[in-house]
């Protein structure tokens, strides 16, 4: 599990890795009060990326990333739809 320690590097990779296969990628967002850390994950079960900050600035960059990959997964368009338990063509 790689922990990136710029911002831009897992940005793009984790972009890239949500891209790939938007049904499996997972984004997980975690903090801990204790610690004053806040740990963004993205997995798709063969890969995980995590990024760790205590810099209040990166909460903003975090978000707006947050955003940015929600607008692109809900923006593609998929040839496939699925009702219930069924998969329709």
């Amino acid at each position: 599990m790689p922990h990136y320690q710029t911002w831009e590097e897992f940005s793009r990779s984790a972009e890239k890795l949500c891209l790939e296969d938007p049904m499996k990628a997972r984004v997980v967002l975690k903090y801990r009060h204790a610690d004053g850390n806040l740990c963004s994950k993205v997995t798709d079960d063969l890969v995980c990326l995590v990024y760790r900050t205590d810099q209040a600035q990166d909460v903003k960059k975090i978000e707006k990333f947050h955003s940015q990959l929600m607008r692109l997964t809900v923006a593609q368009e998929s040839p496939q739809c699925y009702y219930g338990n069924r998969l329709t063509v």
